[in-house]
């Protein structure tokens, strides 16, 4: 065994499966991926790694294992430790980009296990890529405990990302979650002795999304990335697939190197001259069911571009997909019986409501040209005009 210290979780022991693993490339390659992409522009100490949650996440399945059958939990600590090498540069960021090109999510990781170190890591200790493969999906039935509603990788990643940002929202019990969940029926079910661990693991993730995941900074610098990133495939000949493989730095790199839109867009994000917010708003300002838009964004940038006489590369519509919470689905165990999360907590089932307050449509465009694009925007959306706006700060 070998101990890592963290700030999270202190140590983290590390058997020789788990070294050989860290000792790849797949998972070096996780220490220069900002976990959080572009949240360090808000929060400057938002600088974690990928690198370091798959430790986390590799740790706290570990706790979980002695309710598996021997045989399979050396296959669950390797997913654990595996789970996120499918991600692109700056995380979630590029992850939507990447989904639409090759088809496949970040935890869809089968291609990437069947070669290299990896694959040959796993086969010298007797273990099957595919089946890894398949626990990082949430496929088989104790890869739950990886990927599920309630699983150790919210657990992780809620506590680090709330503790290096510093705000106040990431108080997990992980220990009272991981004592009280248990499987029944092929499924991971919590007992009721975890249901108030629960609603603190599920009111510190509804904070965190207005707060940190989609704070309006955020979502401009990840837009900018993407309609680069856009470039860089349609323009510069970019591989998807390549793409998925590079690190934060060699993204940026090529950016530079690309020159026109795609450099512009690089240097933006070098120096934080981000575009900014010409529309900035919630359902309930909008007469029409704005999501339909989310198909041909496009389209939408076009006509807007067109109304304010600027650029469509100077427009990005940024239109989230409706709120909506997976960790509903998780049962809880009452009286022997697996009823749904919201049901058995009153202040979770209040939770999916509230998720509609902090949904954004955002259109965003450089500062000279914020208020035409702003006002085209409103036309296009069809903004009611006797809504109060949100005042427009910028940090």
């Amino acid at each position: 065994m070998k101990v890592i210290r963290d700030p999270i979780h202190d140590y983290i022991e590390l058997d020789d499966l788990a070294l050989s693993l860290i000792d790849t490339p797949a998972l070096q390659r996780l220490r220069r991926i900002r976990q959080l992409g572009f949240s360090n522009l808000v929060y400057p100490g938002a600088n974690h790694t990928r690198f370091e949650h798959s430790l986390g996440v590799y740790h706290l399945t570990a706790h979980m294992i002695e309710q598996v059958d021997e045989e399979e939990r050396n296959e669950l600590l390797a997913a654990g430790l595996l789970h996120d090498i499918g991600h692109g540069p700056f995380s979630h960021a590029t992850e939507g980009i990447i989904e639409r090109y090759t088809r496949k999510s970040h935890d869809d990781v089968a291609g990437l296990l069947k070669k290299g170190e990896v694959s040959e890591v796993l086969r010298e200790y007797s273990l099957s890529p595919s089946s890894v493969a398949r626990h990082i999906k949430g496929e088989t039935d104790t890869g739950q405990i990886i990927n599920s509603e309630i699983d150790v990788d919210r657990m992780d990643y809620l506590v680090r990302d709330a503790y290096y940002t510093g705000v106040a929202f990431g108080l997990v019990d992980h220990a009272r979650l991981i004592h009280e969940l248990r499987f029944k029926e092929n499924r991971l079910v919590l007992n009721t002795g975890g249901l108030q661990a629960a609603e603190s693991l599920l009111v510190s993730r509804f904070l965190m999304h207005p707060t940190v995941y989609f704070h309006h900074v955020c979502r401009i610098a990840e837009s900018m990335c993407v309609r680069g990133v856009e470039h860089l495939i349609e323009n510069e000949g970019l591989s998807p697939r390549r793409l998925q493989q590079m690190d934060d730095a060699s993204l940026m790199l090529e950016m530079r190197n690309a020159g026109g839109y795609a450099a512009e867009i690089a240097r933006r994000l070098d120096e934080r001259r981000l575009f900014k917010r010409a529309l900035y708003t919630g359902f309930e300002s909008l007469n029409k069911d704005v999501l339909k838009h989310r198909k041909n964004v496009k389209r939408a940038e076009k006509e807007i571009a067109e109304g304010a006489g600027a650029e469509p590369e100077h427009v990005i519509v940024d239109i989230p997909e409706r709120p909506h919470i997976i960790e509903m689905k998780a049962r809880v165990l009452v009286n022997g019986r697996m009823v749904p999360i919201n049901r058995a907590s009153s202040l979770i089932a209040n939770l999916e409501n509230a998720s509609l307050d902090n949904w954004r449509l955002g259109v965003f465009a450089p500062p000279e040209y914020r208020e035409k694009v702003g006002n085209a925007a409103r036309d296009f959306f069809e903004v009611k005009k006797d809504t109060k706006q949100f005042k427009l700060t910028e940090i």
